[in-house]
């Protein structure tokens, strides 16, 4: 399942969300607000998302990935609003029965989400600019 959040994403709940007794595997990713982006310095960022279309997109992701990788389970939630360095945007929770695929669908699962889920971040300088990050590949994907 893929959730939106305006809270603080908490990866244990992820982590147990996908626990069973049929997986072997697990395989976690977390991305986080770093301080700096081609050579700036950043302050904060911030997310913006087209809820229905984000949700509907990352779901088929998360199905499609699951499906192709003989995946037992997986949850992946982004944040929206603004976030602080350190605070997380992302994080995806994979369980499969063997780490391989555990491994191999949770990097398919954020290259495709970064890929093609409508959400958009606008980094804040801390010169005082910002500016709004091109989502690659948004417009082309939305159905």
């Amino acid at each position: 399942m893929f959730k939106l959040t305006d809270q603080t994403i908490d990866p244990r709940a992820l982590c147990d969300a996908v626990r069973d007794p049929s997986a072997g595997g697990f395989a976690s990713f977390e991305g986080w607000v770093r301080n700096h982006h081609q050579g700036r310095d950043v302050a904060s960022l911030e997310y913006e998302a087209f809820p229905a279309l984000a949700e509907k997109e990352g779901n088929r992701i998360l199905e499609k990935i699951c499906a192709e990788h003989d995946v037992v389970a997986a949850r992946c939630q982004h944040r929206t609003g603004h976030l602080q360095i350190g605070e997380i945007a992302i994080a995806i929770a994979v369980s499969a029965a063997h780490r391989a695929a555990a491994f191999t669908a949770c990097r398919a699962i954020i290259d495709e989400i970064k890929h093609t889920v409508p959400i958009w971040k606008k980094e804040h300088y801390t010169d005082g600019t910002s500016i709004w990050v091109k989502c690659h590949g948004c417009a082309e994907h939305a159905h």
